[in-house]
C-alpha cells in the first residue's frame, strides 16, 4: 500500500510540473501563465475537480514511446465560478507545446460530454501549437471529436474559448464555433495558415502578430470578441463574463440583487439627441445611464463600431443590449455591424436572454463594396435573427428609423414585444431632403419650393405618430423616463411564451 500511495504521488507531482521547471520558467518569461496557474485564477478557491491526471499518450513512432508526461498536455476537470458550475480545460505549452494528441482530446471530449449532462459551461484556456504531428491522423481525428462536440453542444450550453497562445491550422475551428472568444495582446494568435506558409504561396510578409495576433482579430477579422493586456485580466473579465449567463438553455440568467431603482428618471437623456439630425452622439451614453448601475460588459468594441452590443442588466437581470452608434458612420448598417448584430442575437435568444435595442439607423450603407461583399446576404442574417428570435424583445426608437433599416432592427413586423419612441424619432421610408427629391423631382430646381416641400414632408412624416397611429409604436415616452420603462416592460415579459414552427433547423442566408 505504502509503495502505491508514493507511485500515487510521484504521478502528481509530474503531472503538476508538467514539461519541467525549466519550461514553466520560459512560460513565466513570455508573461504567460501556467495551465494551473491559469485554472486557480479563473476558479473559486479550491474547487478545482481535476479528471484524468495520469492519461498518457499511446504513441510509438518516432520515438514518443520514450517521452511521456502524466496528463499528456492539457488539464481538464470542473469546478465553481461565483458559486457555479463549470467544466474547463487548460493546455499545457510546457508539455509538447500543447499539442494535441489523440489521448489530450479524449480528455477534452470527456469534458464537453459531462458539461452536456450537467447542463453547464464549458471554457477552453488554449495554449497549443495544433496537432501533434508524431501521432499523424489520429491527433487530426481528435480534433474533428472535439470540433463535433462544439455543434452539439451550440445553444445547449454557453462555450467561452480563451486564446492564451498559439492556436493555429485545425485547432482555430474549435474556437471559431464557440460563443465568445477572449484574446491576450501580444501573447496570442489565430490563424488558419501561418506566415511562412503565407509567403510561400502568397509572398506576402507579415507576422504572426499582424496575420493573426490579439488586436488583428478584434479590429479587423471580428474574429475574436475582446483583447485583454495579460493572462490576469483576461482570467478576471472572463469571470465577469459568466457572471452574465445562464447555466444552459434551460434555465433563464441569474439575477443580481441591486440597489439601483427600476422606477429611476434619468433627466440628462432628455437632452442626449441633439436639434440637429445630422449631429450625432455617444449610444453609449444612453446604454449606461439605462442599465443597472451603469455596468455594461461590451463585446467587440473595436469591430464594426457602428453598432454596440454586449450584456447589462435591467432590475437584477441579464439583457442582451444592441444599439446603433451615431458616431461611427452615422449609425448605418453595413455587412460587419450586420454580422456582429445577429450573432449576438441569436446567443441572446439560445439562451433566454432578453434583447434591448436602441435604434438610429438611417439605412444601409450604399456602395459597391458593400453590395459586391454581399449586403443583401448580411443584412439578411440580422433580420432573420430578430425575426427568428422569441426571447423579450424591448425596442427603443431614439432618432432616425429608415427604411428597410427600420424594419431590421427589432420593429413591430419581427414580433418585437414593447416598441417606444422617443419624441426626437422619425420614422420614415427615406430622410425628408432625399424623399423630397423623389417625390418632387419636376421642382428639384426651384431651391425655395424644394425647402417647402422638405419642411411639409417634415412635418409629416419625421416624427414617432405616423407609426404610432398605425400600432407599430406601443408609445412615445420621454427619454428620462426610458429605464422605467424598459423594466416594466421586461417584469411583463418574464413569462413570455412564444414557440416558432418545428423544423429540424432554418437555413439562415449564411
Amino acid at each position: 500500500m505504502h509503495d502505491i500511495i508514493r507511485q500515487l504521488d510521484e504521478k502528481r507531482a509530474a503531472a503538476r510540473l508538467g514539461g519541467g521547471q525549466k519550461r514553466i520558467d520560459a512560460q513565466h518569461a513570455k508573461g504567460k501563465l501556467t495551465a494551473r496557474e491559469r485554472i486557480e485564477l479563473l476558479l473559486d478557491p479550491d474547487s478545482f475537480e481535476e479528471w484524468d491526471m495520469f492519461k498518457e499518450h499511446r504513441c510509438t513512432d518516432f520515438g514518443m514511446e520514450m517521452q511521456t508526461v502524466p496528463g499528456d498536455g492539457v488539464v481538464t476537470g470542473y469546478g465553481t465560478i461565483n458559486g457555479r458550475l463549470v467544466f474547463l480545460f487548460s493546455q499545457d505549452f510546457t508539455v509538447f507545446g500543447g499539442a494535441l494528441s489523440e489521448a489530450h482530446a479524449e480528455k477534452i471530449c470527456k469534458v464537453m460530454d459531462h458539461a452536456m449532462k450537467a447542463g453547464a459551461p464549458v471554457i477552453g484556456l488554449n495554449d497549443s501549437g495544433g496537432a501533434r504531428i508524431q501521432e499523424g491522423v489520429a491527433s487530426l481525428g481528435g480534433y474533428a471529436d472535439v470540433f463535433q462536440r462544439n455543434v452539439l453542444a451550440s445553444g445547449v450550453v454557453p462555450q467561452i474559448s480563451m486564446i492564451m497562445g498559439p492556436c493555429a491550422g485545425g485547432a482555430v475551428y474549435s474556437p471559431a464555433m464557440t460563443d465568445f472568444i477572449f484574446m491576450v495582446k501580444d501573447s496570442s494568435y489565430m490563424f488558419v495558415t501561418g506566415p511562412e506558409v503565407v509567403k510561400t504561396v502568397t509572398h506576402e510578409e507579415v507576422t504572426a502578430e499582424e496575420l493573426g495576433g490579439a488586436v488583428t482579430h478584434n479590429t479587423k477579422s471580428g474574429v475574436a470578441d475582446l483583447a485583454f493586456e495579460n493572462d490576469v485580466e483576461a482570467l478576471m473579465m472572463l469571470r465577469r463574463l459568466v457572471s452574465f449567463l445562464p447555466s444552459n438553455n434551460r434555465e433563464k440568467p441569474p439575477v443580481v440583487p441591486t440597489e439601483d431603482p427600476s422606477e429611476r428618471i434619468e433627466m440628462s437623456l432628455d437632452t442626449l439627441v441633439p436639434d440637429n439630425p445630422n449631429k450625432p452622439y455617444d449610444i453609449k451614453e444612453l446604454i449606461a445611464k439605462t442599465v443597472d448601475e451603469g455596468d455594461f460588459f461590451e463585446l467587440q468594441p473595436e469591430f464594426a463600431k457602428n453598432i454596440v452590443i454586449g450584456f447589462g442588466r435591467m432590475a437584477g437581470q441579464t439583457v442582451g443590449i444592441v444599439a446603433n452608434q451615431p458616431l461611427v458612420l452615422a449609425g448605418c448598417l453595413d455587412i460587419k455591424s450586420s454580422i456582429k448584430g445577429a450573432r449576438f442575437v441569436r446567443f441572446c435568444d439560445a439562451f433566454n436572454i432578453p434583447v434591448v435595442t436602441f435604434v438610429d439607423v438611417p439605412g444601409f450603407m450604399p456602395g459597391t463594396s458593400q453590395e459586391y461583399g454581399g449586403i443583401i446576404k448580411h443584412g439578411a442574417k440580422l433580420l432573420y435573427a430578430y425575426a427568428e428570435c422569441t426571447v423579450p424583445k424591448v425596442t427603443v426608437i431614439t432618432r432616425k428609423a429608415y427604411g428597410g433599416a427600420y424594419d431590421v432592427m427589432s420593429s413591430k413586423h419581427l414580433r418585437g414585444d414593447v416598441n417606444f419612441a422617443w419624441p426626437s424619432a422619425e420614422i420614415a421610408v427615406m430622410g425628408p431632403k432625399g424623399a423630397v427629391e423623389i417625390i418632387f423631382r419636376e421642382e428639384k430646381n426651384d431651391l425655395a419650393k424644394i425647402a417647402a416641400r422638405t419642411d411639409e414632408y417634415k412635418a409629416k412624416f419625421a416624427n414617432p405618430f405616423v407609426a404610432g397611429a398605425r400600432g407599430f409604436i406601443d408609445d412615445v415616452i420621454m427619454p428620462h423616463e426610458t429605464r422605467k420603462r424598459i423594466c416594466r416592460s421586461l417584469a411583463m415579459l418574464k413569462e413570455k411564451k412564444l414557440e416558432n414552427p418545428w423544423r429540424k433547423h432554418g437555413n439562415i442566408p449564411l
